[in-house]
């Protein structure tokens, strides 16, 4: 059953493709992720966005190193001073999770702006490589067993890129 099942897929692949069946299919494979975010646009930008982030990161590090101030006060205070101290730890605790969870929400809003944008200049630029080098088919690398480091275009593309679209 299972052969049968093989005959047919490769009988409907030769019909998907009239004409072709005496030529030879022309595959290339691209890792997509790793030619993006080779090229020089996007490790500038991503310098970018960690300078731009950079102040309210240390402002949580600040924020994490009181509160170990407040936990090594905390082992040696009594009374009214440790439900103070308890009481402190808690808001900064507080105060720190938020803008953790502020921080990464926003970092994460301009990555997606990012890595979107560069995408479709990316996709835009693997169409061209594809029409250039007349080729039928580009699959993503990530998703192949095997392949011929001869018909990756990982770092053409990754060139192409940069050509195209310099980091300034």
């Amino acid at each position: 059953m299972q052969i049968h099942r093989w005959m047919l897929a490769s009988a409907l692949l030769l019909c998907a493709w009239p004409g072709q069946s005496g030529a030879q299919t022309k595959i290339a494979v691209i890792n997509f992720q790793e030619a993006l975010l080779n090229t020089a646009d996007m490790q500038k930008q991503s310098a970018e966005l960690e300078a731009k982030f950079k102040g309210r990161q240390e402002e949580i590090e600040g924020l994490s190193a009181e509160l170990a101030e407040i936990q090594n006060r905390l082992q040696t205070a009594q009374g009214a001073e440790a439900a103070s101290l308890q009481a402190e730890g808690q808001r900064k605790q507080r105060t720190a999770q938020r803008l953790s969870e502020d921080l990464q929400s926003d970092v994460e809003f301009d990555r997606q702006n990012i890595l979107a944008a560069g995408s479709g200049r990316m996709r835009a630029i693997v169409s061209e490589l594809r029409l250039e080098k007349e080729l039928d088919l580009i699959v993503e690398a990530t998703g192949v067993l095997a392949h011929n480091a001869l018909i990756d275009l990982t770092a053409e593309a990754t060139q192409a890129y940069d050509a195209l679209h310099p980091a300034n």
